[in-house]
């Protein structure tokens, strides 16, 4: 590998509501060449949408221009640091003349770009006409949609930067964009350098998230210091497409193997086939080694020609929701809460029957405290305190606005301990449901607004894509008997879950080598089915991810509808990893040297 040179890409924020002070961090820390923002989710899109709609200079996010820019801009312009960014939502060229005008009144000669193109939203009776037709469900486009974006790729980042720009605005692209572009216009990589582009994506994908791969969200958490002042990431990345993963020094967090490899394996499905607008990436044998003090090499990625469409996201609004949530102390607080819950959907629907209305849609118990989210892997005995949260979804908003003032009167009729009513009654709010298509690429214009001129991309070339690489061959499996000892999971493993639309995975990772042929042995996808069957009613797949010693399993319908379209407390199974990591395991004396250290109860 050649570390003549080396592009530093910083990630300051992996969402819209990420801390200012991330970028901020790593502007002071100095040495980058390139500032990276993420801010955008599915449901963001609707609300930027909704914003727009009521007034057409917004639709994007606003605190990126005043709170992180703004203060940043002086120390940018001095250091060269170039910024990339989704802040645009969809009204990039509005994010664009707001910055500007920061740009004028502090006296700097900044160039800004924007990126337009993936905002289909006028063009919903023609996708529907086309028949476009939802990936899981195959249903046919709502009929009024919210929001529609098409995921772009990097290649107009990259246009953006060879025309003069210092800070390139975009609205929905690929997360791992914001990396990719820089590094296309840097090392003048060719649209069809598949493993290079494969590997600038990789490298996108492991910082979008901020400081999740830098010890955030980490299994072993007691081994993270700095909470308080986590350092945000930063890749060093050179022409042949490898990197190091390391962060400012001085700065909380943890960059090792493991805290790379977790976020590696976040909110992907197939690793050997993950689709992006550039290239098809396999991820199936990417390496990672530590390289010094918070410093770790990742290489490996291989890639192959993309597909001829882009994935599209679409929300639309599909009813009402409102959540109430109460505490409720004393003995037997369990029973106590499930009764109040059945006592306030009785009397409810007892008054919706009365005026004519429709039952409810959809209702959701969780006594949080009680290990509701295990099911029955719960633990649980009796708690003298939990929080009771309700939650209940409606086609009408007035049935839930009268449900909204029937929750008080529990405080005087139910259980004695009920209390915690201090945010006052729950507001009703539009559930936003998530629908995912296919929409051709030559079919998209996307154009580049930069230095008073705008530049048409060319339409990508239709070109099929390579044959999907053959599955990962299973390794052996290594049998237990039944007298050895059971273990639960998180000896063995490490693990991170994540959420696409209203599938989970969960990435698990073997603590050592050796152990993963007992883990093949003892959780295929059957396994992690009956594990999860309280919480998912789809299938389940187990993806081999020879590359980090581990697998990928990939649960469908298993979030009760995802995002904000779930009623559950945990609508992006985010707690998913540790559910899986109670799993019992039996371990033969032999491998017993290469566990974690117990730090808890064993499983039943």
């Amino acid at each position: 590998m050649s570390e003549l040179r080396a592009v530093r890409i910083g990630c300051g924020a992996g969402f819209w509501g990420d801390s200012a002070e991330g970028p901020a961090q790593l502007v002071r820390a100095g040495g980058i060449d390139y500032l990276v923002m993420d801010y955008l989710a599915e449901i963001t899109m609707s609300l930027l949408a909704r914003a727009k709609a009521k007034r057409p200079d917004s639709g994007y996010a606003t605190d990126f221009v005043t709170a992180v820019m703004k203060p940043l801009l002086p120390a940018l312009a001095e250091q060269g640091i170039k910024v990339v960014t989704n802040a645009g939502g969809v009204n990039a060229p509005a994010c664009k003349a707001a910055l500007e005008a920061l740009i004028k009144d502090a006296g700097l000669s900044l160039t800004v770009a924007a990126v337009s193109g993936d905002d289909l939203l006028a063009r919903a009776d023609e996708l529907r006409a086309a028949g476009v037709s939802e990936l899981d469900s195959g249903a046919p486009l709502p009929a009024a949609p919210w929001s529609i974006n098409a995921y772009l790729g990097a290649a107009p980042i990259a246009a953006a930067l060879a025309a003069g720009a210092d800070i390139v605005v975009t609205g929905r692209c690929v997360d791992s964009a914001l990396a990719l572009g820089p590094l296309m216009h840097e090392f003048n990589w060719a649209a069809d350098d598949y493993d290079r582009l494969a590997a600038g994506s990789l490298v996108g994908h492991l910082i979008e998230c901020g400081t999740q791969c830098t010890g955030g969200l980490f299994t072993d958490w007691q081994d993270v210091p700095g909470w308080d002042d986590m350092g945000f990431p930063i890749a060093e990345c050179f022409a042949d497409g490898s990197c190091i993963i390391t962060k400012p020094a001085g700065t909380g967090g943890l960059v090792n193997v493991a805290t790379v490899a977790e976020q590696l394996v976040y909110e992907i499905g197939d690793p050997a086939r993950y689709l992006l607008p550039d290239v098809s990436c396999d991820f199936s044998a990417v390496t990672l080694v530590d390289s010094g003090a918070h410093r770790v090499r990742v290489s490996g990625a291989r890639g192959r020609p993309p597909t001829t469409t882009y994935k599209t996201s679409v929300t639309y609004k599909d009813g009402y929701r409102a959540t109430a949530t109460m505490m409720i102390g004393g003995r037997e607080a369990r029973a106590k809460a499930e009764r109040v819950a059945d006592a306030i959907l009785t009397r409810t629907r007892r008054l919706f029957a009365a005026r004519g209305w429709a039952d409810y849609r959809e209702t959701s118990v969780e006594v949080l405290g009680s290990e509701a989210t295990y099911g029955p892997h719960s633990r649980h005995t009796d708690t003298r305190e939990v929080i009771l949260k309700l939650a209940v979804a409606h086609a009408e908003e007035a049935p839930l606005e009268l449900f909204a003032k029937e929750i008080f009167p529990a405080a005087t009729a139910t259980a004695q301990g009920l209390t915690g009513f201090a945010g006052g009654r729950p507001g009703v709010q539009p559930v936003v449901r998530l629908y995912s298509c296919l929409v051709e690429k030559t079919g998209l214009p996307i154009t580049v607004e930069v230095n008073a001129q705008t530049l048409a991309l060319p339409a990508p070339v239709p070109q099929d894509a390579a044959d999907s690489p053959p599955p990962a061959v299973p390794g052996p499996e290594l049998a237990a008997s039944l007298t050895d000892p059971v273990v639960p999971l998180y000896r063995l493993a490490y693990a991170r879950s994540g959420d696409k639309g209203n599938s989970a995975n969960i990435g698990l990772l073997a603590r050592h080598p050796d152990l993963l042929p007992l883990i093949r042995a003892q959780l295929g996808a059957p396994e992690v089915a009956a594990w999860f069957a309280h919480l998912a009613d789809g299938p389940v797949t187990r993806y081999e991810w020879p590359g980090v010693h581990g697998f990928n399993f990939v649960l469908q319908r298993a979030l009760g509808g995802g995002g904000t379209g779930s009623l559950r407390h945990d609508p992006q199974g985010k707690v998913y990893a540790q559910l899986l990591l109670d799993f019992p395991i039996r371990v033969p004396a032999a491998l017993q040297p290469l566990l974690k250290a117990d730090a808890g109860a064993p499983p039943r």
